[in-house]
């Protein structure tokens, strides 16, 4: 029972990073996609404020393009921190999935936060002394806390939601509905251990501490007490695992979403990688089989855009 919940850990932590590394490079090599051509784009410093683009310029392809990586930040960190395209367009959904999301990443914060501690105190007990380790102590206790209450209101809103919602219970796969529950009862037991045994988050940190230098220290306690800190670390860990494996990914799609469609507005000139790239789709079959495109699986993408429509 000792090593159980560090093998459990260490196994949802590989887990975790081999699925994200393969997601990763399975979006990086799919063929290059239809590119949005909506303006603004957030990485032009220059006309981005009022929607402008770059082909203002007279000769556009002959000038160097300004990109500002801060001009993206400054879309990217509200985006993700505060869900603004959600609010903006379904402000219903917004108000349940926002704390679910921002939850998930104060629970992120204290889980670095220990693992800090972690490290710290490998290094030197004193560095955990005086008032800098109260405040560490503070901080894990106040992001976890809130973490973890945040997400499971917003896992159980967006539950109801999905469950009610005309527009939403209709397309509602069990799958879906899977992965909120699983999130209530991962993040319910580990609520349910810090209110009645750990109310410091000492037993967390230390076993987190524990994954850091090795030390696989048993949970403290007997009986209930020990098998809910276990409980709480597997269905964790089990969670960390199972979301990189299914469409909750999505954090790691959407890099390629803004940078390789919505803001992809490098310019495609002769002689370019992206000309090969471009080439090499349109010479893809069409098998759609609308009567204006009749593609039969015989007719490339060049062929289709080309060829003189004939109305009958």
């Amino acid at each position: 029972m000792q090593w159980l919940p560090y093998v459990v850990a260490y196994a949802g932590i590989a887990v975790f990073l081999i699925a994200v590394i393969a997601r990763f490079f399975m979006w990086a090599r799919m063929p290059i996609h239809v590119r949005w051509e909506l303006y603004p784009v957030a990485h032009d410093a220059k006309r981005a404020r009022y929607g402008g683009s770059y082909f203002e310029e007279s000769k556009w392809w002959t000038k160097p393009r300004e990109v500002s990586l801060l001009g993206e930040l400054k879309v990217m960190v509200p985006e993700i921190l505060f869900l603004v395209a959600l609010k903006e367009h379904n402000p219903k959904l917004w108000i349940r999935s926002l704390p679910f999301h921002f939850g998930l990443y104060l629970v992120v914060a204290c889980t670095v936060l220990m693992l800090g501690t972690g490290v710290l105190g490998a290094l030197s007990t004193s560095l955990l002394e005086g008032g800098f380790g109260t405040l560490l102590r503070g901080l894990i206790v106040a992001t976890g806390a809130a973490g973890m209450c945040l997400a499971i209101l917003g896992a159980l809103g967006l539950l109801q939601r999905r469950l009610t919602e005309p527009g939403m219970s209709t397309f509602a796969s069990g799958a879906d509905l899977f992965n909120l529950v699983f999130f209530v009862v991962a993040f319910g037991v580990a609520l349910v251990n810090f209110l009645l045994f750990d109310r410091d988050f000492s037993q967390t940190t230390s076993f987190t501490a524990g994954l850091v230098t090795g030390d696989f220290a048993a949970f403290s306690g007997a009986g209930g007490e020990a098998f809910l800190a276990v409980l709480t670390v597997v269905l964790l860990s089990v969670l960390v695992a199972y979301i990189p494996l299914t469409h909750m990914s999505h954090f790691v799609g959407k890099y390629f979403a803004y940078h390789a469609i919505r803001w992809n507005d490098k310019p495609l000139l002769r002689g370019d990688k992206g000309e090969a790239e471009v080439n090499k789709m349109l010479g893809q079959k069409v098998s759609w089989s609308a009567p204006h495109i009749k593609g039969e699986g015989k007719k490339t993408w060049v062929d289709v855009a080309t060829e003189e429509f004939k109305k009958k």
